[in-house]
């Protein structure tokens, strides 16, 4: 049996988190359940992370840095309207295939709101400066235009929400998000009888 080194044990640590506090949160997630699903014990995990919050924060990490690289990967020599689709549909590709990417996303933002309610600052201080690191990312993608980051953005975040309540492909509430929608969403533009 190969032994792991404790860099590939950290790592299977960040997977299975992100699995565990996809499906159960932070507040509903047991380091316990993470050791077990790594096969590791607890104190060895401890060893790695030095509590659930640094475990948390390090899963909030890769999942920012996956999407960044998911978008950048879509994105590598396309410009314009044709970068945008590209990165469109390759995520929604990935959270189609991968949900726990996107229901860590989404837990990413409850926990947020969960632990400054209980005057923990330090979560929202992290997962804010890894959004702050996504928008940067996808607003030099568009030529550092605001309304496309913006869009793009706000686009992205109904797709979370329409994937995470189960509505699938083909059903109506995704009728508006063709190329052509979205030209006709744009700040100043002029929808005509033909369209």
């Amino acid at each position: 049996m190969v032994r792991m080194s404790a860099e590939e044990r950290r790592e299977s640590v960040i997977r299975a988190a992100t699995a565990e506090f996809a499906r159960g949160g932070y507040y509903g997630t047991s380091t316990e359940a993470i050791a077990k699903r790594v096969g590791v014990s607890q104190p060895y995990l401890f060893r790695l992370f030095p509590g659930k919050k640094a475990m948390f924060l390090a899963v909030c990490q890769r999942c920012v840095e996956d999407t960044i690289r998911t978008f950048e990967e879509a994105a590598e020599g396309l410009e314009g309207e044709e970068a945008l689709q590209a990165m469109g549909e390759t995520y929604r590709k990935v959270i189609a295939e991968r949900p726990e990417r996107l229901l860590m996303q989404m837990q990413m933002y409850i926990t947020v709101a969960a632990a400054e309610q209980a005057g923990d600052l330090e979560l929202g201080e992290e997962v804010r400066a890894g959004w702050s690191r996504l928008w940067d990312t996808l607003r030099l993608s568009f030529g550092a235009d605001i309304d496309e980051t913006t869009s793009f953005l706000a686009y992205g975040m109904l797709i979370n929400c329409l994937v995470a309540m189960g509505f699938p492909p083909g059903h109506r509430v995704w009728e508006g998000f063709g190329p052509e929608a979205r030209l006709r969403s744009r700040p100043g533009a002029q929808v005509t009888q033909s369209e």
